[in-house]
């Protein structure tokens, strides 16, 4: 089977109009990094500054400013969790088909602190050294956190690089007037993360609550330091500890063998019911594909990102669907060997299988249930991967549940009084 380059499950598009107002809504198959290729990156969070009691939240925010720079890349589907297990703090980046993956590590991995200092009275020694920032050592009070707006600008005479420009909020604007008033004829700095930007000297009192940082920026430095501003300082240094690239082509032959392998499963399973229940197997594989049709819809609808083992999961459902056919039928047989006519055979087939039905698929559910852990428990991992398949295997065992006993039953009573 030859997928076409760069191909995509196609999104089924709704587009009505109703009572004068149109309604476009698209609803999208989301592959993740395992089936569409990307890089998967894992950074280690030092939390060992922070209270054990705000670590968590720490880890969260830090998630959340991840997730903002992420977004810069225009990544599709990029997926960023935390893991915690012991006193590993671990924050997870998958990043499907992003290329430029050093530039993606670069930016994630800034603690982007950015601050202003000017000039303390300080000894001689200090005084007299060299660097610019061993003299500018004066914290000021205003940092990233008062930055309601980064922007790239551009000299409008096409003479000087890209440039950043600050837009203060409130607090800062007040802030940045007192410290331009007080260091006329003096420089102050702009360092992020204990690296010198610049330090211009002040020429006069700047009001209006906006400052513009130069420097010898690339295009692209310009557009992932106003990114790193925008979405804020990291409350932990991350340092990168894993990286792994999955080819395009790797997740294009998954793509295929997975298609092959539910194709091939599928065909079997519905041959099997039909050699061995006839007219009953025909039924299930009727119920079977509308159970087919129903999950991929609420993949699509809530959306679900598909992963091999999110694949996985929908497989084992398919089984336990078609295994509650199997219990429904047999105990109809079962019944109807005991001289009891059609109709009371279902119902009182139905009757008994049901409870076993119940019983074997509420299981199921708790095991997904404590697999996909929404509440972050430590004692359990928590993978992008086992999560995906315990809520594609949830997904369709509910699914499995309603057309076992309300679709399949509905198609049985319908098929057998049309034929008497």
């Amino acid at each position: 089977m030859d997928l076409p380059k760069n191909s995509k499950i196609k999104p089924l598009v709704i587009d009505v109009s109703i009572f004068g107002k149109k309604i476009h809504k698209e609803f999208d198959t989301k592959l993740g990094l395992d089936l569409r290729g990307g890089s998967h990156l894992v950074f280690e969070a030092d939390v060992s500054k922070i209270n054990s009691s705000d670590r968590a939240d720490a880890l969260e925010s830090a998630r959340n400013i991840i997730e903002q720079r992420v977004n810069f890349f225009g990544v599709s589907e990029p997926n960023v969790q935390t893991s915690q297990s012991g006193a590993s703090q671990r924050i997870i980046v998958d990043l499907p088909g992003l290329e430029n993956v050093e530039e993606a590590v670069r930016l994630i991995g800034q603690t982007a602190q950015l601050t202003f200092r000017e000039e303390a009275s300080v000894s001689a020694e200090i005084a007299t050294q060299s660097s610019i920032l061993a003299r500018l050592t004066k914290e000021t009070g205003l940092t990233g956190e008062h930055v309601k707006k980064a922007t790239v600008q551009f000299d409008s005479s096409g003479k000087g690089g890209p440039s950043v420009g600050l837009n203060f909020d409130k607090e800062g604007a007040k802030r940045f007037e007192e410290i331009t008033g007080r260091n006329v004829g003096k420089p102050v700095a702009i360092v992020i993360d204990n690296q010198l930007i610049s330090a211009p000297t002040v020429q006069q009192k700047i009001t209006g609550g906006q400052a513009v940082i130069t420097g010898q920026f690339s295009v692209d430095d310009a557009k992932s330091l106003a990114v790193a501003i925008n979405s804020g300082a990291l409350p932990v240094s991350v340092k990168l500890i894993e990286q792994r690239t999955i080819g395009p082509t790797l997740g294009k032959e998954a793509v295929e063998k997975s298609i092959i392998a539910g194709v091939i499963g599928l065909s079997t399973v519905i041959l099997f019911m039909v050699v061995y229940y006839r007219r009953l197997g025909i039924i299930a594989s009727i119920a079977l594909v509308v159970y087919g049709l129903i999950s991929f819809a609420i993949f699509r609808t809530i959306p679900v990102v598909l992963t091999l083992p999110g694949i996985a999961g929908f497989i084992l459902s398919i089984g336990m669907a078609v295994d509650s056919n199997i219990l429904i039928f047999e105990r109809i047989k079962e019944e109807q060997r005991k001289g009891k006519d059609f109709d009371l055979s279902l119902k009182l087939g139905f009757g008994k299988a049901i409870d076993a039905i119940k019983d074997a698929n509420i299981a199921t559910l708790l095991v997904a249930f404590i697999l996909f852990n929404p509440f972050n428990w430590d004692f359990f991992p928590q993978f992008g991967l086992i999560r995906g398949f315990a809520l594609t295997l949830s997904i369709g065992v509910i699914t499995s549940l309603f057309t076992g006993i309300i679709i399949t039953r509905r198609l049985i009573e319908t098929f057998y009084r049309s034929s008497k």
